[in-house]
């Protein structure tokens, strides 16, 4: 069952963290019920429904929610659940009649999620934008990129997932838990620009502490520093060193085989442009796994080989913790995080759009009258049956 295998979600299909979201809620046992379009069954979708990975453990229900007959069965709905979750610009779910207000009125408890990238309210509010657009307005992505270069765009992780999906369900499980005591529901303002924000708290630190240059690969975090950064190895390969702390640097020029008292002084910066290219000149001897080879057993170097997707698969200490596990076929990264007594676990396949609409609307107390008209009429759709 999971920790969350009393909660009772609808998940409104969408972009962004909201399927995401979902996931994260689902993996850990929460009855997930994606509401979808009927008209999304005929057009054509990012990818194959099995490599949908976000949408494991969910069931999909097929509504029209621009009949009136297809936002009473939502609301009906709403009245079993414990939260919703949507990721409309602000004011669609209102002219969609399933906004807020009436939902909180046919659930007291309702936990009512709204995921956008700019937040409900705000100049920008009801503008059109994707991940990198909240990331850039945040500071974070112009932190990002090499000095001299321009800012690199660090996927859609930081964004959509990090400050989007993560923070989204975290909020969302506060007001469950608050609402079990109270209860009474809330809306959860999940806006990606707050969540890359609250991330960047750090980082607001170091810059009202004066210690964030303004440039763009000049600062100890962001590949500035000559021991936290990545260089390229002889076989055009790179590897990743994260020694930050004095022993872990001198474990790391101690296996490079280097004088540490020839070298410039870690802690002025205007040494750092020599220490560089020192290290890069020593790391690009020799091939990323002969490197690897050089530190398999020196524990506090901070070494890693940066590996691809494929490689990471098989490296042997993500196989030991079994981060990506085999389900239906496909390599699903596991739930996280990890629980000692009730762990998350992935349970349902990817479903197409509409496969569980007979099924679901039943669990969630629709007679079997009441679905089969609702087929006959086009304001469900059972792509299962």
């Amino acid at each position: 069952m999971g920790p969350l295998g009393d909660l009772r979600i609808i998940e409104i299909a969408g972009l962004g963290p909201t399927p995401s979201c979902g996931m994260l809620l689902g993996d850990m046992g929460a009855d997930v019920i994606r509401v979808d379009r009927i008209a999304s069954a005929d057009l054509p979708v990012e990818l194959p429904t099995r490599f949908n990975l976000r949408d494991r453990n969910k069931r999909s229900v097929a509504i029209d929610l621009k009949r009136s007959e297809g936002l009473a069965a939502l609301l009906r709905l709403v009245e079993q659940a414990d939260v919703l979750i949507e990721g409309f610009r602000p004011g669609v779910a209102e002219r969609l009649g399933l906004g807020p207000e009436v939902c909180l009125a046919r659930q007291r408890g309702l936990v009512y999620a709204r995921a956008t990238g700019w937040g409900q309210d705000g100049p920008l509010a009801r503008d059109a934008g994707h991940d990198i657009n909240y990331v850039a307005l945040t500071g974070a992505l112009d932190l990002i990129g090499p000095p001299g270069g321009d800012p690199v765009v660090p996927l859609n992780l930081l964004g959509d997932y990090a400050g989007g999906a993560a923070y989204l369900a975290f909020g969302i499980m506060c007001a469950v838990h608050e609402a079990r005591r109270s209860g009474e529901g809330q809306v959860v303002d999940g806006a990606i620009i707050d969540g890359t924000t609250s991330l960047l708290t750090m980082f607001h630190a170091m810059r009202q502490a004066d210690q964030l240059l303004p440039e763009r690969g000049a600062n100890l975090l962001d590949g500035g520093a000559p021991f936290y950064t990545t260089y390229r190895t002889k076989d055009g390969k790179h590897v990743a060193i994260g020694a930050l702390e004095g022993r872990f640097y001198a474990a790391l020029i101690a296996r490079l085989g280097l004088d540490a008292a020839a070298l410039p002084d870690r802690g002025d910066r205007a040494g750092w442009p020599a220490l560089r290219d020192i290290l890069a000149d020593t790391f690009a001897r020799r091939t990323r796994e002969e490197w690897v080879a050089i530190f398999a057993d020196c524990p506090d170097a901070c070494f890693s080989p940066v590996l691809t997707l494929e490689e990471a698969a098989t490296h042997p200490h993500n196989r030991a913790r079994g981060m990506l596990v085999e389900f239906d076929g496909l390599q699903h990264p596991r739930p996280a995080p990890r629980l000692s007594r009730t762990p998350g676990a992935i349970s349902g396949r990817p479903p197409r759009v509409g496969e569980q609409t007979r099924g679901a609307l039943a669990d969630w107390g629709f007679d079997a009258a009441e679905i089969a008209d609702g087929m006959a009429k086009g304001v469900f759709l059972d792509s299962g049956s």
